[in-house]
C-alpha cells in the first residue's frame, strides 16, 4: 500500500482498534497466480503474537480454504470509516482558492500465512469466539449451545476454521493531516453537519487523528 508520511499509523494499538471496530476483512490470496478475495468477519485475539492473530471460518464449499496447505502469505484489508471532503470546507478556499475535493479514510491492511482448522472440536471452539465476542453486551446474548447439539455437529462438518497469525500491521489514516488547522477544523465542521454516520466518525478522527 501506498503511504506518505502524513499518513502512515505505525501505532499497533491503533491498528489493532480499527479491526476490532471494523471486523470484516476482505481476505486476499493468490489462487493458481489469480488474486481471490473474500469478506470474512474475524475476531482479533491481541494475546497471540506481537501483532496478533485473526480468527474466523469460511464455508467447507469455498475453496479459499484450501490455499492455506501451500503456505502462501494472506493479505486482510480492514476498511474503517470514510468520507468525501468538500474543498468549500477549506479556510484556504476563501483565500487563495487552489482547493480540489479528496476522499478521507482509514485502513490496516494485516499479513500473515493463514492455516485451516477442520477438527470439528477447533471450527466448533471458534464459532463459540465469535459468537461470545459479538453477542456480548446484548441484553439476551446467544450462545452456540442454544442451538442443538446434533445442529452444532453438522455444522461443524460444512465449514472451515481460519486463523491467520500476524507478521505485520500496516495502517493508513488520510484525515486531512496535510492540511493546515484551519482547514482541518473547517473538514470537521462539514463531516459533522452530513448525515452519514461514518462522516461524523471521520470529523473525530479529523481532530484527533492517531500518532
Amino acid at each position: 500500500m501506498y503511504v506518505l508520511p502524513p499518513f502512515g499509523i505505525a501505532d499497533t494499538a491503533a491498528q489493532q482498534e480499527l479491526v476490532r471496530a471494523h471486523p470484516l476483512g476482505t481476505w486476499i490470496v493468490l489462487d493458481g497466480g489469480e488474486p481471490v478475495a473474500n469478506p470474512v468477519p474475524f475476531l482479533l485475539d491481541p494475546s497471540r503474537g506481537e501483532f496478533g492473530t485473526l480468527v474466523g471460518h469460511v464455508a467447507r464449499a469455498n475453496p479459499v480454504w484450501k490455499t492455506c496447505a501451500r503456505g502462501e502469505a494472506s493479505l486482510v484489508v480492514f476498511q474503517g470509516p470514510q468520507a468525501y471532503v468538500s474543498p468549500s470546507w477549506y479556510a484556504s478556499k476563501r483565500e487563495h482558492g487552489k482547493v480540489v475535493p479528496t476522499w478521507n479514510y482509514a485502513t490496516v491492511q494485516a499479513h500473515g500465512v493463514a492455516r485451516a482448522l477442520e477438527d470439528p472440536a477447533d471450527v466448533l471452539r471458534i464459532v463459540g469466539q465469535l459468537t461470545d465476542h459479538f453477542e456480548a453486551g446484548r441484553e439476551h446474548p446467544w450462545r452456540v449451545a442454544d442451538a442443538p447439539a446434533e445442529f452444532t455437529a453438522q455444522l461443524a462438518r460444512v465449514i472451515v476454521g481460519i486463523e491467520i497469525p500476524l507478521t505485520r500491521l500496516v495502517g493508513k489514516w488520510k484525515v486531512s493531516q496535510n492540511r493546515g488547522e484551519a482547514d482541518r477544523a473547517g473538514v470537521a465542521t462539514g463531516l459533522r453537519a452530513e448525515t452519514d454516520a461514518q462522516a461524523r466518525e471521520m470529523a473525530s478522527l479529523v481532530e484527533r487523528p492517531p500518532r
